[in-house]
């Protein structure tokens, strides 16, 4: 990438300070600890509220698919906010929304209303979106060595998130008897302002003239094997999470498992999803992204294959945990060869477009989890996610053929 190692060089100046990289990336972790919540809300939640409000229960897990829409029809528009006016104004805005669906969701189960809570879960979608790119934030300002350990320490917050967000139910959920799980939204409302307090410390470069131009044309960068190779990976292990994840709590329920049961299962499936961040960043300086990711691969089809041997609450907790490091490892591997992909100047371009193919996916995936668990069962939805699985070995393993070949040739 000589392209891209020269533009490095040029903006060498915007490199941020030891004492700023450090705080930066403190607080991003704390932000991304306390706005996990809001997934994990949602996701504990938003398939059992579904199931009391749908007017049809086959669109129980629609506020689940409506969340991921969110994510796909807002990361756009966030990214442009952070090239034109920077990083730190995108994370405050979807702060704003990580209060709005705290106040709309809690809303809308006092009014029994469906809709409502749909247009909430958008608006957690939105906050999602803006959360997920702190990760690529921990990179800003710091050398190309270090970003990917930058990236995946970030990306641990979320274990506090995993057990924050799960408690967070479990302990308010009948806090008002008349309206279950409305508590829960409003203390998810607070959570998200104490994010925006945290986010307001971060202090990133302002975007340059040169990022605001944008750099080459996206058609160029998005033909590049390597970051196909991103995109396809990226998109299939975030989209078998979600797409299990989705189906996994009302699956709980319908197998006659507690609310307790599958909150706790969520707990532990969301420490797995980022526990292993403390050390994936050094996996893939030594190892390298492409290993990583395939062991992701790997890992997220054994979880399905543990899901299919029984229905017992110890066969949804191991498939969940399996599920969750084999995120961790596809998609953070996924995220650090994205950042191979681009120059400085087109970092938010690039970041955004990637995440708008992967939660755009993602959604195909969510509403598909709750037709198939309505008309079919939970094996059904654990057999055809082996369908995308094949897709992206395939690609990975193919990719990693062409490198060997291109580096025996020089």
């Amino acid at each position: 990438m000589p392209e891209i190692e020269a533009s490095s060089k040029q903006t060498e100046s915007a490199a941020l300070s030891a004492h700023q990289q450090r705080g930066n990336i403190a607080r991003l972790t704390v932000a991304q600890a306390l706005a996990g919540a809001n997934s994990v809300v949602v996701y504990a939640t938003g398939a059992i509220i579904g199931h009391m409000l749908a007017p049809d229960k086959t669109l129980a897990t629609l506020p689940i698919s409506i969340f991921v829409v969110g994510m796909a029809a807002c990361i756009l528009p966030a990214g442009a906010i952070a090239r034109r006016y920077g990083r730190r104004m995108a994370f405050l805005a979807g702060t704003g929304c990580g209060v709005l669906v705290g106040l709309l969701g809690a809303l809308a189960v006092m009014l029994g209303s469906f809709w409502l809570f749909c247009l909430a879960t958008f608006f957690g979608g939105a906050y999602a979106a803006v959360v997920l790119s702190f990760r690529f934030a921990a990179a800003d300002g710091v050398s190309a060595g270090m970003r990917p350990r930058a990236l995946s320490f970030v990306m641990g917050g979320g274990v506090v998130a995993g057990v924050v967000g799960p408690q967070l139910v479990t302990h308010t959920m009948y806090l008002w008897p008349a309206h279950m799980f409305a508590a829960t939204f409003v203390a998810q409302a607070v959570v998200a302002a104490l994010s925006a307090l945290v986010l307001m410390g971060v202090k990133l470069p302002m975007p340059t003239a040169a990022e605001i131009a944008g750099g080459r044309p996206l058609g160029v960068i998005a033909r590049q094997p390597l970051f196909v190779t991103a995109v396809i990976c990226g998109a299939v292990s975030y989209m078998l999470m979600n797409f299990l994840m989705t189906a996994a709590p009302l699956a709980m329920q319908l197998c006659g498992h507690s609310q307790e049961s599958s909150n706790l299962g969520l707990q532990w499936h969301v420490i797995a999803m980022y526990g292993p961040s403390f050390f994936t960043g050094r996996l893939i300086t030594r190892f390298g992204a492409g290993k990583v990711v395939m062991a992701g691969l790997l890992l997220t089809g054994l979880s399905a294959a543990v899901g299919l041997m029984g229905i017992d609450v110890a066969h949804f907790w191991l498939t969940l945990v399996l599920l969750g490091v084999g995120w961790n490892f596809g998609f953070v591997g996924a995220s650090a060869l994205v950042l191979e992909c681009h120059r400085p100047e087109e970092k938010t371009r690039v970041q955004s477009f990637n995440d708008f193919i992967v939660f755009g996916t993602m959604a195909i995936g969510s509403f598909a989890s709750g037709g198939l668990l309505a008309a079919y069962d939970w094996d059904m939805v654990l057999w055809v996610s082996f369908v995308p699985l094949v897709l992206a070995v395939v690609v990975l393993a193919a990719a990693a053929m062409s490198q060997k070949r291109a580096v025996a040739a020089r």
